[in-house]
């Protein structure tokens, strides 16, 4: 299973869920079994590492933040089985970027997985970029949320084979 994590520029929120889901997996054993990644639907911050406060306030919660940013390509909807993006906006610059319906069938709100924000018709992941540092453990809670429904998710349609057993 190989899944991207898609938001603006890939500096705070795509590369938050990143990690937050390779932590995921890592804690259930899944890192045979699923790839993820991160990318961003605009390519001005190309090569930037992620944000230092969506960084620093993953590192108080043991997720270690890495990489640099990238921008979405063509070819990221033949190689990834998910690209889940962080709002609306997102949503609609992929699925406007992919190639066929096959591809735009892929895209999905990253909230979508979470049972607590589809019961309250909350599905973005909203920026922090320009907020103060509350908004990065709000965004940080979100993806922690939407995560672990996508993993119980991939359980449940037996995307994925093994690891623990669900919590």
């Amino acid at each position: 299973m190989r899944l991207l994590f898609v938001c603006m520029g890939n500096i705070c929120r795509s590369p938050t869920a990143e990690a937050v889901m390779r932590a995921v997996v890592a804690r259930e054993g899944l890192e045979d079994e699923i790839e993820i990644d991160s990318a961003g639907t605009g390519g001005w911050h190309v090569g930037d590492p992620p944000d230092a406060r969506s960084t620093a306030t993953a590192a108080k919660r043991g997720i270690v933040m890495a990489g640099a940013a990238r921008q979405v390509t063509e070819a990221d909807f033949e190689a990834y089985d998910l690209l889940l993006a962080a709002d609306e906006r997102n949503l609609a610059s992929l699925r406007a970027g992919a190639p066929d319906d096959e591809a735009a069938a892929k895209v999905h709100l990253l909230r979508e997985f979470d049972p607590k924000s589809v019961a309250a018709g909350d599905l973005e992941v909203p920026d922090p970029y320009y907020g103060g540092p509350d908004g990065f453990e709000h965004v940080l809670d979100l993806i922690q949320d939407a995560c672990e429904g996508l993993l119980a998710h991939l359980r449940a349609e037996g995307a994925i084979s093994g690891g623990a057993a669900a919590p």
